[in-house]
């Protein structure tokens, strides 16, 4: 493996099409010049994925922005083939092998900062190998401040990681920002006197102080052997990257109930569904209910763009949708709405790639696991009724935070309904 020198690390004003054009200018140069303006480009829009797609007679250069793909620029099929024989090279993969999949990993190096890491993924298709490249940009990881939470859950989320047993579980689906939202926690419980060890598949961004291992099927190393082997590492704090069975399930919850506070994620839609996920694993209730300390779902919406945002009036319809919503809300968040109501709408510039949104921010939900939330859990209930007794205790759903974001002209209505249903 070795490394990619770029000229800056982030924060750049490239836009998608400055990027095509800087790109086919060095269409004629060393093709590391080539590779390094791509990549360069790419971080400085904040791109979490490159896309490298072989067609017919060229290939398509596509680049994920703000969890949405957006086409970049093409290029000739020979210059493309000689692009990914550079970074397969690059990346530690055999350049001889086209028939099955590769995975490898390299380095940028940016002029002006920290090291960026990016995996490199290739997959054989109908007109060549295809490519995406993930860069882990450590400068896109945000403190547990600006997560975009609300200010009694941040208090909240602070209270709860400082206790020193128990579990907290972030859920959603993939790419709702839960390991983002984990990372931000170590960050905060990160100290010389506790030990905290993680197990991950794989390991997306190497934290100072923590204590990282990676998960290797190949080896027979997954995650319940992984959390078996850190358990004996007298740990403080477990990070377990996804709880997918039955006995990483059993060994993380007697983690918790025995002096260790572990983090974890689990796919499931809400934060009431993840206790059924859990005793769908075949944990049992009672266990869940004692270890459990607080359940988190998320999702990530766009954040309208501060340049060509425009307010309008709200429709009825709209103005209804968003009354409904803070219906259920508890009265000290419920804000009054105004006669005229007016909602941001994006427009679209050359800062936001003429989409109307730029960056990310989360819309939680948490339920927390208190004494009373336990005794009801360990009734068994049904999904609806614990949702019910988790709203009567004060719960915020998921789309009521998104709507109190709408409200403060973070983020559209239009965005919030494409990512969030109604419940």
């Amino acid at each position: 493996m070795t490394d990619i020198v770029i000229e800056k690390g982030s924060g750049g004003l490239v836009t998608l099409q400055s990027l095509g054009k800087e790109v086919r200018e060095q269409e004629t140069q060393d093709i590391t010049k080539l590779a390094a303006a791509l990549l360069g480009g790419a971080v400085q829009l904040d791109a979490s994925d490159i896309h490298i797609e072989p067609q017919k007679e060229q290939s398509q250069v596509r680049l994920r922005i703000d969890g949405m793909l957006q086409d970049a620029f093409s290029l000739p099929k020979t210059l493309s083939q000689n692009l990914l024989s550079r970074i397969k090279l690059t990346a530690g993969l055999k350049l001889n092998v086209e028939d099955r999949p590769q995975d490898g990993r390299f380095s940028l190096l940016p002029k002006d900062g920290t090291p960026i890491e990016v995996r490199a993924a290739t997959l054989p298709a109908e007109y060549g190998e295809s490519l995406v490249l993930r860069i882990l940009n450590p400068k896109r990881l945000p403190e547990l401040k600006n997560l975009g939470l609300r200010e009694n859950l941040l208090l909240l989320f602070e209270k709860e990681i400082k206790k020193p047993n128990g579990m907290i579980v972030v859920t959603g689906p993939t790419g709702s920002g839960k390991t983002t939202t984990l990372y931000a926690f170590l960050r905060e419980v990160t100290k010389p006197e506790l030990k905290v060890v993680t197990i991950e598949d794989p390991i997306e961004y190497h934290l100072q102080g923590v204590s990282q291992t990676q998960v290797d099927e190949e080896k027979g190393y997954d995650f319940a052997s992984g959390l078996k082997a850190i358990v004996r590492q007298d740990p403080d704090v477990i990070l377990v990257g996804e709880m997918r069975d039955k006995e990483t399930v059993d060994i993380a919850l007697q983690a918790s109930l025995t002096g260790h506070l572990v983090f974890s994620t689990l796919h499931a839609n809400d934060a009431v569904g993840t206790i059924a996920r859990l005793t769908s694993l075949e944990a049992k209730i009672e266990t869940v209910a004692s270890a459990l300390n607080l359940i988190i779902a998320q999702r990530l919406v766009r954040q309208v763009c501060q340049k060509c945002k425009t307010m309008e009036s709200a429709a009825e319809s709209e103005r209804a949708t968003i009354e409904k919503a803070l219906g259920g809300l508890p009265e000290n968040l419920r804000p009054k709405l105004p006669k005229k109501l007016e909602l941001v709408k994006a427009r679209g510039c050359s800062a936001c790639n003429s989409t109307g949104y730029k960056g990310r921010v989360g819309i939680f939900e948490a339920l927390v696991v208190d004494e009373k939330t336990e005794e009801f859990v360990l009734k068994s209930p049904s999904t609806v009724s614990l949702r019910a007794f988790a709203l009567e205790k004060g719960m915020v759903e998921m789309y009521q935070d998104g709507i109190l974001k709408v409200l403060a002209g973070i983020t559209t209505l239009e965005e919030l309904q494409r990512v969030a249903a109604t419940q």
